[in-house]
């Protein structure tokens, strides 16, 4: 069993149990590897957003919460392809390390042939080259959902850096460019901010207070 299978059947095995615990010692002989690859299997799970917690105690292990995972889910595998085409066209926006993570949570909720038939599909489908997109901070990909004031490295189509503080508004897709709309501190308006401008980014601990605020009600704001 390879570790993708391996993966989708230890959260399978936990929700067919859930909510009583299994034991790493006991997931590992029932997937004949080691308990150690049982826990780095299972750290995998978690960082992905499956929702495995440990149970400690004599009787403990690891449980999935039922309430939050999806059961087995009838999408065909040229369903899941689509999917997965459609979110490759993510990266470099704000919703690339979330678009990974969907699709990871759809392959493990599908039957384990149809998954098994959509990764074998996958492997025949080669999409065109594109530019590679500017790698968006993870930082910066949360500036809205963060709810926190930004102080941001920014250089301006010429070339000039600055330092500001921001409050995000909104996120801008364009078909080359994401921008970010914030108030900006230092220019006291709203201003549009290309991401890839954006050289380094810091969360301090103030919230904003325009969090709610919509760009809609300015007037066309400015770039930077």
């Amino acid at each position: 069993m390879n570790r993708t299978d391996r993966l989708y059947a230890l959260v399978e095995e936990l929700r067919a149990v859930a909510p009583r615990p299994r034991s790493a010692r006991w997931l590992a002989d029932r997937f004949e590897v080691s308990v150690r690859t049982v826990e780095r299997d299972i750290s995998a799970l978690q960082q992905s957003g499956t929702p495995v917690y440990a149970e400690t105690g004599r009787t403990g292990g690891y449980c999935l919460d039922r309430a939050h995972t999806l059961p087995p889910v009838n999408f065909t595998p040229s369903e899941a392809v689509a999917m997965a085409v459609g979110l490759h066209g993510l990266a470099g926006s704000p919703f690339h390390a979330a678009a990974a993570t969907a699709l990871r949570k759809l392959v493990a909720a599908m039957h384990a042939d149809d998954a098994a038939r959509a990764r074998q599909l996958a492997g025949r489908v080669r999409l065109a080259a594109q530019p590679p997109a500017a790698e968006m901070p993870r930082v910066l990909a949360d500036a809205l959902s963060m709810r926190r004031v930004l102080r941001i490295r920014y250089a301006d189509k010429t070339g000039a850096g600055s330092v500001r503080e921001i409050e995000p508004l909104a996120f801008v897709g364009m078909p080359t460019y994401w921008y970010l709309v914030a108030w900006c501190r230092l220019r006291r308006s709203v201003r549009v901010f290309r991401t890839d401008r954006i050289s380094s980014v810091a969360v301090t601990a103030e919230v904003p207070r325009r969090a709610n605020c919509s760009p809609a009600t300015s007037t066309c704001p400015a770039t930077g």
